[in-house]
């Protein structure tokens, strides 16, 4: 949706725009003057995914904020779980990542991370927002420094290496396809995999910012080639990531995909009776019943939050939280860090298909979860107006359970079965999730909300 005047600067994840319309030249700079006047001092962390436009982003903000009178070191190109890992710890004040994560080519956006590498909060983007309307310009007292950090990566992989059992998955030998979707994960899965003696094959392994593979998103819709290839070199598992790497969609040896909370529900279940037994589960409002199902069955309770990984992120460091997820095939971990994490999502379910006396499938992890069926869909919508009239048009529409409110309209139907829609924060889209125990009911409740979305959009058209 356009950005006018009166827009926030903030969306769910960071400021996302359009390179050269929304994101020109002087709204850059004048971003990047209100972080400097928010962080105050440096030195800053500055990193970028592979979007045509992000070396030059990377450029103008580096910059910008050195005429602010702030040291930043440039990390380059990397994922953005690297950057947020080396911000908080290798000693920077904060971190600025130039990505648009799973957005259309032409977006690209700018990340704001704390020190202690998680996005700044809602209050936090509150202030910087105040900055950037008011153009208030931070004192200069001297130019600041750009340098160079080369050490991210291989401290990350270090890390990320040391959480899991190693050992385990070493011996196992699991064969993996990775669809590296054309982003930066691509300098970074592969080889962290290889490392712990996996043999890996890859897809659209080199970085390209027009994502010509498949798009920066993995969706169920365009992982065919991935799912081809996983049968037909009998993989063990596959799996598909993000322009940025901070979110992954798996597939079992049989080439079915598994939905992101589905696999993050299964993660949940096998980390509660592995060594992170009574920790809270952080995830959104849209996130599968299944999570609260595994939960309660280890007695661990789960807090839901809005959309949005800057909300579980910062809910989880509230309660001290070590696992968070959410329906998007983000997975959190504490014991690195409080974000989502392609890389270390990927090792996490290594570990578990390794914790058997043999190689555990998949496919026969997922059947042991709970039968739940679920359905997404997305409607396209340029006006906040009109997706609040959508929003209010299925709040009200027939009989129900309940409404939550929490975020967009979250309608249950009965105890097991719920519909929600809301306004995304990143594209000019309506979203709507839908899941039931009941897969005839939830198909009619699916056409049934379709109808009326689509009504409301199609009369707004004629208007």
């Amino acid at each position: 949706m356009k950005r006018d005047s009166n827009s926030k600067l903030f969306g769910t994840n960071g400021v996302r725009g359009i390179f050269g319309q929304d994101l020109d030249l002087e709204f850059i700079m004048k971003v990047s003057r209100s972080l400097a006047l928010f962080f105050a001092r440096g030195p800053l962390l500055v990193g970028f995914d592979g979007r045509i436009s992000s070396p030059v982003i990377s450029r103008i903000v580096s910059a910008t904020l050195n005429s602010s009178g702030m040291d930043t070191f440039v990390a380059g190109l990397l994922p953005t779980p690297c950057l947020q890992y080396a911000t908080k710890h290798l000693g920077y004040k904060g971190g600025v990542m130039i990505t648009a994560s799973h957005n259309p080519p032409e977006y690209n956006g700018i990340k704001a991370i704390a020190s202690d590498g998680v996005e700044i909060s809602r209050d936090d983007e509150s202030k910087v927002e105040h900055s950037f309307k008011s153009g208030d310009i931070p004192p200069v007292r001297k130019i600041g420094r750009e340098s160079k950090e080369d050490r991210v990566i291989s401290s990350y992989v270090d890390s990320a290496i040391s959480i899991v059992d190693s050992k385990k998955i070493s011996a196992k030998g699991f064969k993996i396809v990775m669809d590296l979707g054309n982003g930066t994960q691509a300098l970074v899965a592969p080889s962290i995999a290889q490392k712990l003696g996996c043999k890996v094959l890859t897809l659209n392994g080199n970085i390209d910012g027009n994502f010509p593979g498949r798009g920066s998103e993995p969706t169920p819709s365009n992982l065919s080639t991935l799912t081809s290839l996983v049968k037909s070199t009998n993989a063990d598992l596959g799996v598909a990531y993000d322009g940025d790497g901070d979110r992954s969609i798996f597939c079992d040896e049989n080439g079915q995909i598994i939905w992101g909370d589905r696999l993050g529900a299964l993660l949940v279940a096998y980390l509660l009776k592995n060594g992170y037994g009574g920790t809270d589960i952080v995830c959104p409002v849209n996130t599968t019943m299944l999570v609260s199902m595994v939960a309660q069955n280890e007695g661990s309770k789960v807090i839901h939050t809005k959309v949005g990984s800057v909300e579980v992120s910062r809910e989880m460091i509230k309660r001290n939280a070590v696992l968070g997820l959410e329906e998007n095939g983000g997975f959190m971990n504490a014991r690195l860090n409080c974000v989502r994490d392609g890389a270390l999502t990927t090792l996490l379910v290594l570990e578990m298909l390794s914790s058997s006396s043999g190689k555990q499938p998949l496919s026969r992890e997922i059947m042991e979860l709970p039968r739940i069926f679920q359905y997404k869909t997305r409607f396209t919508c340029n006006s906040l107006e009109l997706a609040e009239h959508v929003i209010e048009s299925c709040t009200s529409h027939g009989t129900n359970l309940r409404v939550e409110n929490l975020d967009g309209a979250k309608i249950w139907i009965d105890d097991e079965t719920w519909v929600m829609v809301r306004s995304s924060g990143t594209e000019p889209l309506i979203r709507m999730y839908a899941e039931s125990t009941d897969k005839d009911l939830l198909d009619s409740k699916v056409r049934e909300y379709s109808n009326v979305i689509k009504n409301v959009l199609d009369n707004e058209e004629v208007k």
